[in-house]
């Protein structure tokens, strides 16, 4: 048999109706030399009784211990690729010094007016703040420090050096590996727009939220305990806005300059509007996007707070329907 070029890795808790498109797809990708490693649930328990191993960090860990590609391309089952996703990031890998290629998560076109929403509220740089909007659209190239492991692919000899991703996070993991490559192995992450996939985003607003809130604390979390690159003024942000908001009656008693800041916000929620109206997103996916923009950085703030005060944290694995092995909630 031919030796496989990428090893694809997906984690999931048992296959779903997201994981068979992702596969279909799969199937259409230009570049053919590849294989497919789906790590399971069942799978993960042949090699570990640990409930905390059925995290996606040992699932990608035991799925890069089984693969023979030179590069592991990691995507999440959630998620399926551009036709051209492998030969793209092949080229993107022929630049001198990189150790991993990413590229964009965008919105498939067939998704609700709710997951839609949510996809675009990370597309805008309002709302995706310290995380970067180009982690959601198309954008220029460049090089980063910090990218999630939906559409991230490295190579294999490099990953085995970092040791893999840490175990005991989720999420958070893929921070904490960019992290190995770029300052401890001293090599380059290279965003090409090119090498896209299609995320299915969490619908607004309940199980939005709810994710929201994973991400929030960890990086609260990740703040204290690893500041190089979780340390940075996009994240505190949404925290020093709540608190404007919780002392604003108080402030705006002393003096009525203290609603500027408020009105500058309120304004670019505004602009970002009719960005995305520029942009020719629909009307009610727009609308829906930029109310949960206030909405989001009030509790992606308290959050951050919450992790940050945390000592350590506790891998809780996502609750799954097991009739149907679609995700409970957020």
């Amino acid at each position: 048999m031919t030796k496989p070029i990428f090893s694809i890795i997906i984690p999931v808790r048992q296959p779903n109706s997201y994981l068979r498109e992702t596969i279909r797809k799969l199937k259409k990708q230009s570049f053919k030399k590849y294989e497919l490693l789906v790590i399971t649930d069942k799978i993960s328990q042949q090699y570990s009784r640990d409930q905390c191993h059925l995290g996606p960090s040992f699932k990608r860990n035991l799925g890069a211990k089984l693969a023979r590609g030179k590069f592991l391309a990691f995507i999440d089952d959630d998620s399926y690729p551009h036709r051209h996703w492998l030969k793209n990031a092949l080229e993107s890998f022929s630049k001198s010094d990189i150790s991993a290629v990413c590229g964009p998560s965008l919105i498939p076109k067939s998704d609700s007016v709710s997951r839609r929403a949510s996809g675009l509220f990370w597309s805008t740089f309002l709302g995706s703040g310290g995380a970067g909007s180009y982690r959601n659209k198309i954008a220029n190239p460049r090089f980063v420090d910090d990218f999630p492991s939906v559409n991230f692919i490295v190579r294999r000899s490099d990953f085995n050096r970092t040791g893999g991703f840490n175990t005991d996070y989720w999420p958070g993991e893929d921070t904490l590996l960019c992290l190995a490559i770029t300052h401890r192995l001293k090599k380059k992450i290279y965003y090409d727009p090119k090498v896209i996939v299609y995320h299915h985003r969490r619908p607004v607003v309940i199980p939005h939220l709810k994710q929201i809130s994973r991400y929030a604390i960890s990086r609260g979390h990740f703040a204290k305990k690893f500041p190089k690159t979780s340390l940075r003024p996009g994240y505190l942000l949404p925290s020093l806005f709540l608190l404007y908001t919780l002392l604003l009656p108080f402030l705006y008693h002393q003096n009525r300059l203290f609603l500027l800041p408020l009105a500058v916000y309120i304004t670019a929620v505004i602009l970002t509007f009719f960005q995305l109206l520029i942009q020719k997103n629909s009307l009610p996916a727009s609308l829906l996007a930029v109310a949960t923009i206030p909405i989001t950085h009030l509790y992606y703030g308290l959050m951050f707070v919450v992790g940050f005060s945390k000592k350590s944290l506790k891998f809780t694995p996502h609750q799954v329907n097991q009739s149907t092995g679609e995700y409970v909630g957020g």
